[in-house]
C-alpha cells in the first residue's frame, strides 16, 4: 500500500505547485434565497429534510411512470425508420397533430411503441416529484446559470447536490460537471497534470509519466481523455483486455513507473458485464494503483442503497475516484465525480472540461437533488423491479444475463438493421448497434429493461424476439457473443 499512500503525497505537491503558481480555483456558491435557507457546509444534509417533506413519492407503479417507456413517432418518421432511409429528423408533422385534436385537413399519425433502449433504468424521468423541483426551482430563480462554477454558475443547489452524491457514493467530497462525458473528460486530463506539475515545468521523463491502465471496452469518454492526457506527454496508456485480470496483471508486474491508475465501466454499456471489482481490488492492494470507476450504468440501480456497482460488491472504500451520471437512472442531466476534497480540488484547477463549461442550470440541479435524495433513496421498489425485470427476461429466453443492459450481438449491419425493423413493426423501439459504436462484423440489438416495465412487456417483446433471433445461439462471453438470424 505504499504506493497508495505516494498517491496521496503526489496529489499533496500538485496543489502545492498550483498553490505557489496561483492557479488553485475555488468554487464560491451563490446563494439562492426563495428556497429552505439552507447553510453551505455541513449541515446540507440536515437542511435538506424540509425539502423532502414538500414531495411526494409512492410505493408502487403509478400511471405516470409508463411515460418513460411508452413513446410515439410520427408515420413518415416510422416508414423512413423501417425502409431504413436517411432521416435528419426534419420530417413533416401537421402543426393539429401537436395539438389537443384532429383536423380532417391533417389527421394525427402517429405510431406507439414500446421504448427497450433507454437509459432511463428507473423510470424516473416522467416522476412528478422530479418535475416539481425543476419548476419550482425555475419559478423563484429562473434558468440560470450565470457562468462557469468557478465564475458565477455555482449555487446552493450545486452544493446541495455535491453534498448528497458524496454521501451515496460514501467518498469525502464531490464534483458536479455538465454531462458524465465532461467528468471523465476531466478526471482524465487531471490524472495527467498529476505528472506534469511534479515536473516543475518541464515535459515528465518516461519514468515520471503516470501510467493508465484502461479496459479495451472502456467508454468513449474515458478513451478520449486518456488520448488528450497522452497528447500532453503526460502519461503511458497500457490496453488491457476486456475484463481480463491475468492480462492486467501482466501488465503491472512489468511496469516499472510508479505512478499507476486503473479506470474501468464498473457496468459496460454495450456489454451489459460487469468489471470483475473483487479481482480488481486483489490488485489495487497487490500493486497500489488507484482505481478509479466509471459508475454512469451502476448508479441507484445497483446496491441496496442504489450506490452503484461498488456498494453491491461492497468494495466502495477501495475505489479511489467514482465518476457518474445523472441522465440515465436518475432521469436527469449531469455528471458528477465522488472523491476526496483534495482529488477535487485538483480536478476542479486542471480538469479543463469542468473549468471551461457552464454550470448546470439551476432547475436541473434541484430537480437532481430531487431524484437522488428523495425518489431514488426512498422508492426502493424501483430497484427490485428493474431486477425482477432481469429475473423475468432470464426466464423467458435462457440467456443468462446479468445486468438490464442486454446485448444480442447478429453480426452483420444488414442483419442487425433487419432484426431491429422486424422488431419496430412489432411496435418496439430497439435500435441496431453499429460501427463505429461497435467492432465491424459485432452488430447487435442492444436491449434495455426499465422498472417501468411490466412481465407482460417482457412477453411481448421475447416473442417479437424469437421470431428474428435464435435464443439459444446467445451466451454471455461478451463481444464473443452472436445470435444466428
Amino acid at each position: 500500500m505504499e504506493v497508495l499512500n505516494s498517491w496521496d503525497q503526489w496529489v499533496e505537491e500538485s496543489l502545492s505547485k498550483l498553490e505557489a503558481l496561483q492557479l488553485l480555483r475555488s468554487l464560491r456558491p451563490i446563494y439562492l434565497r426563495n428556497e429552505p435557507q439552507n447553510p453551505i457546509g455541513d449541515e446540507y444534509q440536515k437542511a435538506s429534510k424540509p425539502i423532502e417533506d414538500d414531495f411526494e413519492v409512492f410505493d408502487k407503479m403509478q400511471p405516470f411512470d409508463r411515460s418513460s417507456v411508452e413513446v410515439e413517432i410520427s408515420e413518415p418518421t416510422f416508414l423512413k425508420w423501417v425502409h431504413e432511409v436517411t432521416s435528419s429528423g426534419d420530417e413533416a408533422v401537421c402543426r393539429d397533430d401537436l395539438g389537443d385534436h384532429k383536423s380532417e385537413s391533417c389527421p394525427r399519425r402517429f405510431k406507439k411503441l414500446l421504448l427497450f433502449s433507454g437509459n432511463d433504468y428507473l423510470g424516473l424521468s416522467s416522476h412528478p416529484t422530479i418535475g416539481k423541483a425543476a419548476a419550482k426551482a425555475a419559478q423563484e430563480h429562473g434558468m440560470g446559470p450565470r457562468g462557469s462554477a468557478l465564475i458565477c454558475g455555482y449555487t446552493n443547489y450545486h452544493g446541495m447536490l455535491e453534498s448528497c452524491l458524496a454521501d451515496l457514493k460514501k467518498k469525502e467530497d464531490c464534483l458536479l460537471c455538465p454531462t458524465g462525458f465532461a467528468a471523465n473528460m476531466a478526471t482524465m486530463v487531471t490524472l495527467g497534470n498529476v505528472s506534469s506539475l511534479l515536473a516543475s515545468g518541464r515535459k515528465p521523463l518516461q519514468h515520471e509519466r503516470v501510467a493508465i491502465f484502461s479496459d479495451a471496452l472502456n467508454h468513449a469518454s474515458i478513451i478520449d481523455g486518456i488520448r488528450l492526457a497522452e497528447r500532453q506527454g503526460s502519461v503511458e496508456v497500457f490496453i488491457y483486455r476486456h475484463c481480463n485480470m491475468t492480462h492486467l496483471n501482466a501488465l503491472l508486474s512489468s511496469c516499472t513507473m510508479r505512478k499507476k491508475v486503473v479506470v474501468t465501466d464498473s457496468l459496460f454499456s454495450m456489454d451489459g458485464d460487469f468489471a470483475p471489482m473483487i479481482e480488481l481490488v486483489k490488485l489495487r492492494k497487490k500493486y497500489g494503483f488507484l482505481l478509479v470507476i466509471d459508475d454512469a450504468h451502476g448508479t441507484f440501480v445497483c446496491g441496496k442503497s442504489g450506490g452503484g456497482v461498488a456498494e453491491e460488491f461492497n468494495c466502495e472504500k477501495d475505489v479511489d475516484i467514482c465518476i457518474g451520471t445523472l441522465s440515465k437512472a436518475a432521469g436527469c442531466h449531469g455528471g458528477f465525480i465522488a472523491c476526496s476534497k483534495k482529488w477535487k480540488q485538483l480536478i476542479q484547477s486542471r480538469g479543463r472540461s469542468f473549468i471551461f463549461s457552464t454550470a448546470s442550470p439551476v432547475p436541473i440541479a434541484s430537480a437532481a437533488h430531487a431524484a437522488a435524495v428523495i425518489v431514488a433513496r426512498k422508492e426502493t421498489w424501483r430497484r427490485r423491479e428493474i431486477w425482477d425485470r432481469v429475473r423475468d427476461f432470464r426466464a423467458l429466453t435462457g440467456i443468462p444475463i446479468s445486468s438490464p443492459i442486454i446485448s444480442l450481438i447478429i453480426g452483420s449491419e444488414d442483419k442487425a438493421l433487419e432484426a431491429s425493423r422486424h422488431l419496430l413493426r412489432s411496435g418496439f423501439h430497439v435500435t441496431a448497434i453499429r460501427p463505429p459504436t461497435v467492432p465491424p462484423n459485432s452488430c447487435r440489438l442492444r436491449v434495455t429493461l426499465c422498472a417501468t416495465h411490466t412481465r407482460d412487456d417482457l412477453k411481448r417483446l421475447t416473442a417479437a424476439l424469437s421470431r428474428c433471433i435464435n435464443f439459444q445461439d446467445i451466451s454471455i462471453n461478451g463481444s464473443n457473443v452472436y445470435a444466428r438470424m
